[in-house]
């Protein structure tokens, strides 16, 4: 099958100078505890990130779908997959929207344990933005680290990642938006929302850096791909466009046991996906294409009614549409395997045909050497709701 290349994009990642937040991180004294109340953040910041393997991936964005299309298969980032890397789950709120009151200074102190007069001295503006130096955070958290003030270093340490790694903008700064979603709790959202608006913003513009948080992105795909040891060694030192297109559906990690989840977020208010609100703008996503990642079936080729686009930059002339979103996370629509039914992990020939029929239409930059699958089937044929019922079987399996 003759497969339309893609033109190349130059398109780049957001790269944070991290040398001085991870010798921060490196003192804290209780790692778990430190996870406990923050998430895996340090994880995160120490994620050494392979930027080829990410240029690679943008290449397979489907800016119909909001996903990754290969020749013949889907990957999709999910809100589950995510909370799950990151340590804290969804909240039922409503996400960041950019429309919420500016944090006052008295609430930014109380959460970094700092005064409210150093807060009203230290926030400035930047990049249009209200927020506060990494500078004089950094000062901040030197000064409590060496006092042994463990919650004022920490909390302050939690805030720097915040600001220069999950939620990067301006060099060197934590902006507003940084702060309120650190003062919520409920990062995972805007942190998805974010991944999918810049990735797409960036593509269909054709050039730019992407604004996202690189190390999550790159954990997600990681987790997705072989973990036998000569995909990890590469030993024949083949690029990540080559790695990428040797693989077939059945090298895929599809389902992860550790991310089982009890239920899926499917869609928000009158929308039958998911509208992500992010810090530039707003995107949906569409839970109906990642089914197969939680080992539930896919049977079919998606209707179109699940498939619906929103797309917007927070400016002038897209107040409705954001407005609509807003609205839709006050009422979160989630599917428990009883709707979704049992974990076969089946995947039907109607939908592997689509996505074949969906990947030539939209191109692939990289030449492919190897037949395309006309059915796909999973690598095993377990079927199991729980991850009792998966270990159990997986044992049978391998004896």
């Amino acid at each position: 099958m003759d497969i339309v290349r893609r033109n190349i994009k130059k398109i780049s990642f957001k790269k944070p100078e991290l040398t001085n937040l991870r010798k921060l991180g490196s003192l804290v004294s209780d790692p778990e505890k430190f996870r406990e109340r923050h998430g895996r953040i340090l994880s995160i910041l120490k994620t050494n990130v392979e930027v080829g393997a990410l240029e690679a991936l943008i290449r397979f964005y489907d800016p119909l779908y909001h996903c990754f299309t290969f020749p013949d298969y889907q990957l999709v980032p999910t809100l589950e997959e995510y909370a799950n890397l990151f340590g804290l789950p969804v909240l039922d709120a409503v996400p960041l929207s950019g429309l919420e009151e500016v944090p006052k200074p008295l609430a930014i102190a109380t959460a970094l344990h700092l005064k409210k007069t150093e807060i009203s001295a230290n926030l400035t503006i930047k990049g249009g933005l209200q927020g506060l130096t990494s500078k004089f955070l950094f000062n901040k958290a030197s000064f409590f680290a060496k006092a042994a003030s463990k919650d004022a270093f920490e909390a302050i340490l939690a805030l720097l990642i915040y600001g220069l790694v999950l939620f990067p903008n301006v060099d060197d700064f934590v902006d507003v938006n940084a702060i309120q979603i650190f003062l919520s709790k409920n990062p995972v959202p805007t942190l998805l929302a974010d991944t999918y608006h810049s990735i797409h913003h960036r593509t269909q513009k054709g050039d730019g850096i992407i604004m996202c948080c690189a190390p999550l992105l790159y954990r997600w795909f990681m987790s997705h791909l072989p973990q036998t040891p000569h995909f990890k060694e590469n030993p024949d030192k083949l690029r990540w466009p080559q790695r990428i297109m040797s693989l077939t559906p059945e090298d895929i990690v599809w389902y992860n046991a550790y991310c089982d989840v009890e239920a899926i977020i499917d869609g928000c208010g009158e929308f039958s996906n998911v509208p992500l609100l992010g810090t530039r703008g707003g995107i949906n996503y569409n839970p109906i294409l990642a089914r197969r990642q939680f080992g539930y079936p896919m049977r079919d080729e998606p209707k179109n009614i699940y498939l619906t686009r929103v797309f917007y930059l927070n400016q002038e002339g897209s107040s409705d549409t954001r407005n609509r979103c807003v609205k839709a996370w006050c009422t979160i629509h989630r599917k428990d395997r009883n709707q979704l039914g049992k974990r076969l992990g089946s995947v039907s020939e109607l939908y592997t045909k689509w996505v074949i029929n969906r990947a030539t239409t939209l191109g692939i930059h990289y030449p492919l050497k190897r037949p395309l699958s006309s059915v796909v089937s999973t690598p095993s044929s377990l079927h199991f709701d729980t991850k009792e019922e998966f270990q159990e079987q997986l044992t049978e399996l391998i004896k």
